[in-house]
C-alpha cells in the first residue's frame, strides 16, 4: 500500500467512516488525524525499527497504527470505543504483527500486557494521538509504573505540553513540569494547526516526545512525600514556598520551623514554588522528612 492511499488520507477517513455508519463521540476526545506529513513526524519521533515494539493508546481508525506496523516488529493498540474494534480489525488485516485490544488503559494492567504481547522486542515505544481529556492521567500511569518504555510520542493539547517541557521560573512551569521531567527528558516536537484533524479540535496541538529515563536525575529518599512537597508547593501560586508549606503541613503550631527548614536545604523562604528547581525539591524534600515532618 502506498503512502497515498494511507488511512490517514482525508479521502479514505471518510470513506471509512460513512461505510461503517460511524459517528464521532464527543465524550471520548475522538478527533481523527488527516495529515500524512505529521503522522511521519510522530512515528520518526519514536526511533522504531524492526525490533522495536510500539503500544498506542486510542487508535481511531487506525491511520498512526498504520504508520506503526510499518516501522516496528510488534504493534499493541488499546481502543477503548467497542465500535470501532470491527473497523480496527478490517482496516489493519494486512498487518498481522498488530494486536487490538478493547479496554480503557488506565484500568489496564500494563505489565501484564507489556509481558504478554512485547517479550520479543528489545525496546518498546508508547505512540498515540492522546484524548485530551485523559492525557495527564495516561501520561502518569505510563510513567510512574515504571513500564520498560524507551521513549513517549504523543499528540497532545499544547499549552499541556508546553507546561510539560517547561522551565523553572516560567508561567507554564509547574507540578507536572517536574512531574514528568523526574521520568523523562521532555522535548517539543512540532505544533500541530486544527486543520489536520476530523472533526477539528477547539485547541491547538503538538507532539512532545518523552525520552523515559533509566534513573531519575535526583536522589529523594521518599518518592510519594517528594511529589506531596512539589503539590504543596503549588498549591497557590502567588504564595511564598514558606506560606505554602506551612498551610499543608502545619496548619497550627510548628511554622517557624519551616523557614529554617528551608534556610536548611538552601532555599529562601520568600521565593515561590515555581522558581525551585527539580534538584532544590529533592533536596527540601529530603530535609523535611528527615526533620520528621510528613503528610
Amino acid at each position: 500500500m502506498n503512502g497515498m492511499d494511507g488511512i490517514a488520507s482525508p479521502r479514505r477517513t471518510k470513506e471509512i467512516i460513512q461505510r461503517h455508519g460511524f459517528s464521532f463521540k464527543k465524550s471520548l476526545g475522538q478527533n481523527f488525524l488527516i495529515d500524512q506529513n505529521i503522522l511521519n513526524n510522530i512515528v520518526e519521533a519514536a526511533g522504531l525499527d524492526s525490533s522495536k515494539g510500539a503500544l498506542e493508546i486510542g487508535p481511531g481508525i487506525g491511520a498512526l497504527t498504520e504508520k506503526l506496523a510499518q516501522q516496528a516488529a510488534t504493534v499493541t493498540a488499546v481502543e477503548i470505543d467497542q465500535r470501532l474494534i470491527p473497523i480496527l480489525q478490517e482496516v489493519l488485516e494486512p498487518y498481522p504483527h498488530v494486536r487490538i485490544h478493547h479496554g480503557d488503559v488506565l484500568k489496564a494492567d500494563l505489565a501484564a500486557l507489556f509481558e504478554q504481547d512485547f517479550a520479543s522486542v528489545s525496546k518498546v515505544s508508547v505512540v498515540a494521538n492522546l484524548p485530551y481529556y485523559v492525557t495527564t492521567p495516561i501520561l502518569m500511569k505510563l510513567l510512574e509504573e515504571k513500564l520498560p518504555l524507551e521513549n513517549i510520542v504523543v499528540m497532545i493539547q499544547k499549552e499541556v505540553a508546553e507546561r510539560m517541557a517547561a522551565s523553572p521560573g516560567t508561567k507554564d512551569y509547574g507540578s507536572l513540569s517536574i512531574a514528568v521531567q523526574y521520568y523523562s527528558i521532555p522535548e517539543l516536537v512540532c505544533i500541530v494547526p486544527k486543520t489536520v484533524f476530523i472533526p477539528q479540535p477547539n485547541v491547538e496541538s503538538a507532539v512532545i516526545r518523552l525520552t523515559v529515563r533509566e534513573q531519575p536525575p535526583v536522589e529523594v529518599d521518599d518518592e510519594t512525600f517528594f511529589f506531596q512537597v512539589v503539590h504543596a508547593s503549588f498549591a497557590q501560586r502567588r504564595k511564598t514556598i514558606s506560606n505554602n508549606l506551612k498551610s499543608r503541613f502545619f496548619p497550627k503550631d510548628g511554622r517557624e520551623h519551616v523557614d529554617a527548614l528551608l534556610q536548611e536545604a538552601g532555599i529562601e523562604p520568600s521565593r515561590r514554588g515555581e522558581t525551585l528547581s527539580l534538584q532544590e525539591f529533592a533536596t527540601l524534600s529530603n530535609v523535611l522528612l528527615r526533620a520528621g515532618i510528613r503528610d
